[in-house]
């Protein structure tokens, strides 16, 4: 890990920290609409899949999948969304959000739709809590 990893500042601004796991840094997005993770690879510069080393791509998939596992368990969606897009926010992260049929952008994406509702305090702290507890027990370190 270098010590120069700087979160983009959209995303500092739209989540809230979790932890760090081997590779990459896991956010909360902000959205009590949609449960969401996101991952950050800590490798400055990287933009797409393909700037990491190939162990570091298959860690990336590693991590991605306690992440979606931990979503599973937590919030029991009716489908897991996985996407790297990179668009607007050009540091390479990847989206694992826990949809419900029946959700506010269902069956459509989560991006665009409506205005983000952000988390109530109380709310965060127990997502925050549910989450970690998931991803501390299946985490790959």
């Amino acid at each position: 890990m270098t010590a120069e990893f700087v979160l983009h500042k959209q995303l500092a601004a739209d989540t809230h920290p979790l932890l760090d796991l081997e590779l990459s840094r896991v956010l909360l997005m902000d959205d009590a609409r949609f449960p969401w993770l996101i991952l950050v690879p800590r490798r400055d510069g990287a933009r797409d899949w393909i700037d990491l080393a190939h162990a570091e791509q298959h860690r990336l998939l590693d991590e991605v999948e306690v992440c979606s596992r931990a979503l599973r368990a937590v919030v029991r969606p009716d489908k897991l969304n996985v996407a790297a897009l990179g668009n607007i926010v050009p540091q390479l992260h990847v989206h694992v959000v826990a949809r419900h049929a029946g959700d506010a952008a269902w069956p459509k994406p989560v991006w665009g739709v409506g205005e983000r509702v952000p988390y109530a305090t109380d709310a965060l702290s127990a997502r925050s809590k549910e989450l970690l507890a998931q991803l501390t027990g299946n985490a790959v370190r």
